[in-house]
């Protein structure tokens, strides 16, 4: 505990046992952790013993803490309230925080003029308070496709012209004569009118389909009955595209149901937290939202999403299912009813339809972090900036354009792959994965097989079809991965930079060994060996003052700056990739040689039978559920064979070991 921890100690006596809210602080007097309790002074007395207890991250804040404050509330509800409230203004260091930057826009409807309009928005601002709603946040793909079928379904106003400041000044635009816009400019279209198809948008990004549905049906009918045929058409027309919509999207219930759905996943840097919504048994919109993987525990992550999202949603629905229950369980749950001003329940399905429904959203959320990290995160600028790092790391700052990763999978000796995968400019070029069978002559030896693949790579350097030669090989291992292939290389006479990728011991992406052996620690923030002079300065470790808003630095801090998390990142996706590809090969092979046994063990099959056999059937289960007449008529099988494989497959039907024709 610091000097400053006596003095605070001696302040515990003189809080409150409500509960409450309490702000920890740093020496600069920024707040660095928002926290709720029941009772203040037990809560906070847990933080200022001799030996406090916590993650890597809770011990970290309190070595930090110079001064707290506390806020007490009337009940624990209240207290969940002003934490959400607190969180969002201070954006503390410590707290698990939602990112609210551009990578998730939303969709503003200014409903709070007199004539709405309909907006992007890259977060929610302060005019909500005075009606303004937000619907997303979406990815940027998705927005722009909810505002293309918005204004193919809804005559909105999409030009400039301020109203009413410009009604009457110009004639109206296209959109007006060919029934996209009700024309509010002209002057006599009453704000009443225009409001009514500006809320008629808000049900539709609510996913209220049904009133939408009913309401175009009766006015092309009214239309079509005052023989307005061109207006008929115009709602026949929106009428077809909100079906058309409807029956793209996934039907998941039978009843009318209303439940935003959680999933988690993870890799070695960070977390994705997708949320599916589904409306009207419909899923209507899909949500992901990525935090630093910091050793949060599922209740801690939800908790905070809970508190940091939900205030901003325009529509809550009465039934959330969850992962895992949120930390404080009973105070969200109390919370989202009162936030909702009504029912509003939290589960976790163990089975049953609803179980379905978690375990697809965690799977989006896996495909959602899948291509999150292979785009790197943030952009084109943020991925140039993580190879130029790199490339300090690992080439002398030369230009790292291509990079190689190769990594082995194995089953024992008998299903032994490799793959070879390629980042190009940072992206993968998928076109150039190359993949190997490793023929071991001495066991089961990773050093012997990443040199094999590796030479055999080299062998191809000239060759158009493999692409360019790398810039920088990353093998998937450590210090003695590295030093095997540095002898390669150094057979060859080529000097291409070498680096190796090493896990810890959750099999999470931990650091790189260069060449020289030393490991660059990407989670701890340290570089073993003796040369951390020629670290990088982004990846340099300080315990002096940052310029983090004035907070004190510490290695925990330095995870989460962008250069060393987007580094952390690539190396995660190409590690990743390498493993997923050459894990495929090998089940493959696994496959192939499962198949092999299975049809080769029988008295009669050699390969070509056994060939002859898979063109007829296409798969094991069918040469299992063929009738003897059926195996009988495949070219090259006689008799006596094809009573053979019958018998292989149907010992446990014919106890007697006798096969009749059929």
């Amino acid at each position: 505990m610091k000097e400053t921890g006596q003095p605070l100690k001696a302040r515990l006596e003189f809080v409150p046992q409500d509960p409450g809210v309490y702000l920890m602080k740093d020496t600069s007097g920024s707040v660095i952790y928002v926290g709720k309790a029941v009772n203040l002074r037990n809560r906070l007395r847990s933080y200022f013993t001799d030996k406090p207890q916590g993650t890597a991250k809770v011990l970290a804040m309190i070595s930090h803490i110079a001064d707290f404050e506390t806020i007490i509330c009337h009940t624990e509800t209240e207290a969940l309230m002003l934490e959400s409230t607190l969180i969002k203004k201070h954006q503390p260091l410590y707290n698990i925080l939602l990112r609210d930057d551009r990578d998730y826009p939303y969709i503003k409807v200014t409903m709070q003029e007199l004539y709405p309009r309909v907006l992007k928005a890259y977060r929610i601002g302060d005019d909500r308070k005075k009606g303004a709603r937000y619907y997303g946040p979406y990815l940027s793909g998705d927005l722009k496709e909810a505002l293309v079928v918005l204004r193919s379904l809804f005559p909105m106003k999409t030009c400039r012209r301020v109203l009413p400041r410009d009604i009457g000044k110009e004639r109206p635009c296209l959109n007006y004569y060919i029934g996209r816009c009700i024309g509010p400019c002209k002057g006599d279209v009453s704000a009443e009118s225009y409001r009514s198809v500006m809320e008629d948008i808000c049900h539709f990004l609510e996913g209220k389909y049904g009133r939408l549905l009913t309401d175009l049906r009766q006015q092309m009918e009214t239309a079509s009955e005052n023989m307005q045929f061109e207006s008929a058409a115009l709602y026949r027309d929106r009428l077809q595209t909100l079906e058309k919509l409807m029956n793209r999207q996934k039907v998941v219930s039978e009843k009318d149901e209303h439940a935003d759905i959680i999933g988690l996943s993870q890799n070695s840097s960070e977390i994705c937290l997708q949320k599916l919504e589904v409306r009207d048994g419909r899923l209507v919109a899909s949500a992901a939202f990525f935090f630093p993987d910091e050793d949060q525990d599922k209740a801690d992550l939800l908790h905070a999403f809970m508190l940091q999202h939900y205030p901003d949603q325009q529509h809550i629905p009465p039934e959330i299912l969850l992962p895992a229950l949120p930390h404080d369980y009973k105070a969200v749950n109390e919370w989202m009813k009162a936030l909702r001003n009504g029912r509003c329940e939290l589960k976790v399905p163990q089975r049953g339809a609803k179980r379905e429904w978690i375990d697809m959203a965690s799977m989006n959320a896996r495909e959602s972090l899948y291509r999150h990290t292979l785009l790197g995160g943030s952009g084109q600028t943020a991925i140039q900036e993580t190879l130029r790092l790199l490339s300090e790391l690992t080439a002398n700052s030369k230009s790292l354009r291509r990079i190689e990763a190769i990594d082995i999978s194995n089953t024992g000796e008998q299903d032994y792959a490799a793959s070879l995968v390629v980042f190009q400019d940072g992206r993968p070029a998928r076109q150039q994965y190359r993949r190997f069978k490793i023929n071991p002559v001495h066991g089961i030896d990773d050093y012997a097989a990443m040199q094999d693949v590796l030479r055999r790579r080299l062998a191809h350097l000239d060759e158009a079809s493999f692409g360019a030669a790398p810039d920088l090989i990353l093998l998937d291992g450590g210090k003695g991965h590295v030093s095997a292939c540095r002898k390669v290389l150094q057979e060859s006479g080529l000097q291409i930079p070498l680096a190796g990728m090493v896990k810890d011991q959750r099999h999470r992406t931990r650091g790189l060994v260069l060449e020289n052996g030393q490991l660059v620690e990407l989670r701890q923030t340290k570089m073993s060996g003796p040369a951390n002079k020629n670290l990088p300065a982004a990846l340099l470790v300080s315990d002096s003052a940052s310029e983090r808003g004035g907070k004190k630095g510490n290695a925990l801090d330095d995870v989460r700056n962008p250069e060393r998390l987007s580094l952390l990142r690539f190396l995660t996706a190409i590690q990743d990739e390498a493993h997923r590809f050459a894990g495929s090969y090998r089940k493959k092979l696994q496959h192939k040689r499962t198949t092999r046994f299975s049809l080769e063990s029988i008295p009669g099959v050699g390969p070509a039978r056994r060939k002859a056999l898979l063109r007829k059937f296409l798969t094991i289960k069918g040469v299992t559920e063929a009738s003897l007449a059926d195996l009988q008529s495949v070219a090259g099988i006689s008799q006596e064979t094809a009573e053979a494989i019958y018998r292989h497959f149907h010992q446990k039907e014919d106890k007697h070991g006798s096969v009749r024709n059929s």
